[in-house]
């Protein structure tokens, strides 16, 4: 119950802070995605220094920043881009790299990041292939613009 409790805490903390510094910044953050973000981190590298951490709660928030992530890039897309397959193939992978960070397993981990930036590049960085039936929508699009 301890560890539930030093959770929530947590998170709202670092939530009020974000929220307390969007008021100051030119940069908008999410809170409730850097109070996540925030106690999951913390838990980590206080584990990783040899302190005494309950990490129970570790795989909930890693979760929760990898479905949030994917959503949040979802918006960003490219034009053409399958959102569905964009969250199908990011958001498993996502929960392989939380498990191997969760264990720790580092092998797991950096191998599952390394595919989610591959990924990641695929989507937003390679040009999409043009096919004649890609055009011709485009085409159309264009003349339903200049219509009215």
């Amino acid at each position: 119950m301890t560890v539930l409790l030093i959770t929530t805490l947590s998170i709202l903390a670092i939530a009020a802070l974000a929220w307390a510094a969007n008021s100051v910044l030119r940069v908008r953050m999410c809170p409730i995605c850097l109070g996540v973000g925030g106690t999951w981190l913390w838990v980590v590298v206080a584990r990783s220094l040899g302190f005494a951490v309950d990490a129970s709660m570790l795989p909930i928030l890693l979760g929760g920043s990898v479905a949030g992530l994917a959503y949040q890039l979802e918006k960003h897309l490219p034009r053409g881009r399958s959102s569905l397959l964009w969250k199908t193939l990011f958001i498993p992978m996502g929960f392989i790299a939380a498990y191997g960070l969760a264990l720790p397993d580092w092998i797991v981990f950096w191998a599952a990041t390394v595919a989610l930036l591959l990924l990641t590049a695929i989507f937003f960085l390679l040009p999409q292939v043009q096919t004649k039936d890609s055009t011709a929508i485009e085409k159309l699009e264009q003349q339903m613009k200049k219509c009215c």
